[in-house]
């Protein structure tokens, strides 16, 4: 009798109760409602406002896994249906349970994983062979994929909210005006775009502002695209496009601009990066590195992300970034830090994704997608609720290369000194854009 009630037991036994406290730790807005793969029910409840969400495990083993990885597992489970939400979507669970992250600090397997994985970031560079097939994996899975829910000029990288009602194509010109205003560009200038993705910056400074400009990637798809834009426009004059490493670059530029490739360098290859900009900038010369960026002190890799999305990918501190400009001759002449602006773009993004859902399930099937919106969901939610943030830095050779004051980026005339506040809209190269910052 003893022996069957033991059995009896070990036969129901559920994982499922490892996660709770972690759970509820986690859980600070909104409501989780959890079925194990026996059907039972726990209720995570933070008694505050936020979304409600229910979730059925169809693994009895998953929040043992989730206890030991919880990003890996809970990515990949999403993924293989093993975690299927019968009740709100993923956007909604990422929200709830990154509502409290510093709870995983608490995890003794998050936090071995998390040392181990800053040594191995630390000890780990990319070989130009790697980083080309890191970039093949991101990028070349096909054009008409990010077409379907990228602005209008493919711009993949985090847009300039001067107001959070402004539409996605309105942010993304803000961000290629605010990234040319701080290039102070002038008729004539070279420039070299490091990491060009689908040309859109290039060609707006080109025509915008009468630049020769010389776009490198490492993504033949995107070579591509690009290379035809600038025929279709009739700029293959002024600017072009070539598959090329950053540190195999030639010549020497007014002008150096990178938008969204820097967290793709790797640690190890910070200084030889700043080092390329400053030996192929012009004395008298400007750059300007847009970045993802992490508020906290170096890190490791998130390893979903670093097994599915962006293998190789590392998000930098400030502190390391700026530890690798040091001897390279350059002034860091201004950094500016955009917070919540990235989480717009990713809302954007994951809202007309979810709208061609069905063509992407099409073009490649339903794993993909959930891969996707899931990438995209917790990418947003790291950015609204983590330690994700972007920065802009400007470097120079001269220290008086660029105004000493903020006041020529916000000036509507260029000229003559004005208060930003006091304008209702800013006159950005030909585009307009309100001045109400997103924080």
């Amino acid at each position: 009798m003893e022996r069957g009630r033991t059995a009896s037991n070990t036969t129901n036994f559920s994982f499922l109760g490892l996660i709770i406290p972690t759970l509820k730790a986690l859980v600070r807005r909104g409501r989780v409602i959890i079925i194990d793969a026996q059907g039972r029910k726990r209720i995570v409840d933070s008694g505050t406002s936020g979304p409600s969400v229910t979730i059925r495990l169809h693994s009895a083993t998953l929040p043992l896994k989730l206890m030991i990885r919880p990003s890996l597992a809970l990515g990949e489970a999403y993924m293989d249906g093993t975690l299927i939400i019968e009740e709100g979507d993923v956007r909604n669970l990422l929200a709830i349970i990154t509502s409290g992250l510093d709870a995983l600090d608490r995890i003794p397997f998050e936090r071995l994983r998390a040392s181990f994985s800053k040594l191995t970031t630390a000890l780990t560079g990319i070989r130009r062979a790697r980083a080309a097939k890191n970039v093949a994996h991101r990028y070349d899975v096909s054009n008409e994929f990010y077409e379907l829910f990228l602005d209008a000029d493919w711009q993949y990288s985090c847009a300039y909210f001067c107001d959070r009602s402004h539409s996605l194509e309105q942010a993304q010109t803000a961000k290629r005006d605010h990234i040319a205003r701080k290039l102070m560009l002038e008729p004539g200038s070279r420039v070299l775009d490091i990491g060009c993705g689908w040309g859109g910056l290039a060609l707006d400074l080109a025509s915008d502002f009468d630049a020769h400009v010389t776009g490198i990637s490492l993504s033949e798809e995107q070579l591509a695209r690009a290379r035809t834009r600038a025929a279709e426009t009739g700029m293959d004059e002024k600017v072009k496009f070539e598959f090329c490493d950053y540190r195999d670059v030639d010549g020497e530029f007014d002008r150096i601009v990178s938008v969204g490739m820097f967290e793709h360098v790797g640690p190890p290859s910070y200084a030889p990066f700043f080092r390329s900009i400053s030996q192929h900038l012009a004395p008298d010369g400007i750059a300007v590195v847009h970045s993802i960026g992490r508020r906290t002190p170096p890190g490791g890799r998130d390893p979903w992300i670093n097994k599915y999305i962006f293998p190789g990918g590392y998000i930098p501190s400030l502190s390391e970034t700026l530890a690798a400009v040091e001897g390279t001759g350059l002034w860091v002449a201004d950094i500016e830090i955009l917070r919540l602006h990235y989480a717009e773009t990713l809302r954007h993004w994951y809202e007309r994704f979810q709208r061609r859902r069905g063509t992407v399930v099409e073009m490649f099937d339903e794993r993909f997608c959930r891969m996707w919106e899931y990438y995209l969901a917790a990418c947003e939610m790291m950015f609204r609720n983590g330690d994700l943030m972007v920065f802009q830095m400007q470097l120079s050779r001269q220290r008086d290369a660029v105004p000493l004051t903020r006041d020529y980026l916000y000036n509507r005339n260029g000229d003559a000194l004005s208060d930003p506040a006091s304008e209702p809209a800013l006159q950005l190269g030909n585009r307009r854009c309100a001045n109400a910052g997103v924080s």
